[in-house]
């Protein structure tokens, strides 16, 4: 018999991704980067205590730095190999959360944005829907490499359910509503600009609808769930057996 050996070193094994969870009580279904069961594989959380929706979304994030460097230190010092977190507004902190950690860190579903233009013909864009445009400010967009000149519509614009929801921290969610919500601040979207070619979803909590999203424009969608697996297989690249 051939011997085996491993070596340790971790706390905990298995889990590739860790994931920095704001603190907050909204639902959260299959589907949402705050739901288990939504991953493939899997995941590690920790919750960064007083970092409320409201305060990472309409208030910068204010003083919450430190806070998020030293949760993503604290997964990375129990084994994970990446960290990642469930708000795109945190984009204004991935410089600082990887230079702290030591690891890959993929803090917003925004970073896609220059690979997703790269795939469109020159006479395309992308363009994108997030949980409030009215402060998705040039800050988060320059953090994630983003034309300031992008086309971007919130939800929070002329819905009625997601935005509140999530933004007040709200315990139920209609989530038909929250899908028509979703297709409302879609067509807003296309209706700005012809020309977009794809359509990226900067909130975490979008990716339940990424499928009716697609189904009602015919374009590709892209949202966090397809970063973090993307990120995921780096990290953890698949083996392939040879018959």
């Amino acid at each position: 018999m051939n011997k085996t050996e491993v070596t340790g070193g971790k706390a905990v094994y298995g889990a590739s991704i860790g994931i920095l969870m704001l603190e907050a009580s909204f639902p959260r279904i299959v589907g949402d980067i705050g739901n288990a069961r939504t991953w493939p594989f899997p995941v590690y959380y920790k919750i960064v205590k007083g970092a409320s929706p409201d305060r990472i979304v309409r208030h910068r994030a204010e003083g919450l730095e430190e806070a998020f460097k030293d949760a993503a230190r604290e997964l990375v010092d129990n084994g994970v190999d990446g960290i990642t977190t469930n708000c795109g507004f945190l984009s204004l902190f991935q410089n600082e959360i990887a230079a702290h950690c030591g690891v890959p860190v993929a803090t917003s579903s925004l970073m896609q944005y220059r690979l997703i233009r790269s795939l469109l013909p020159d006479n395309k864009t992308v363009g994108i829907v997030s949980i409030s445009s009215k402060t998705l400010s040039d800050e988060h967009l320059a953090a994630a490499d983003i034309p300031l000149d992008v086309h971007i519509v919130g939800t929070d614009e002329s819905g009625t359910e997601l935005s509140r929801v999530i933004l007040n921290d709200e315990n139920r969610l209609d989530v038909a509503a929250a899908e028509a919500d979703m297709l409302r601040a879609t067509r807003a979207l296309l209706d700005k600009d012809p020309a977009i070619g794809a359509i990226l979803l900067e909130c975490t909590n979008m990716c339940p609808y990424s499928a009716a999203v697609r189904s009602a424009t015919g374009l590709p969608v892209f949202d966090m769930y397809s970063f973090v697996c993307w990120f995921q297989s780096g990290l953890c690249p698949r083996v392939f057996v040879t018959a």
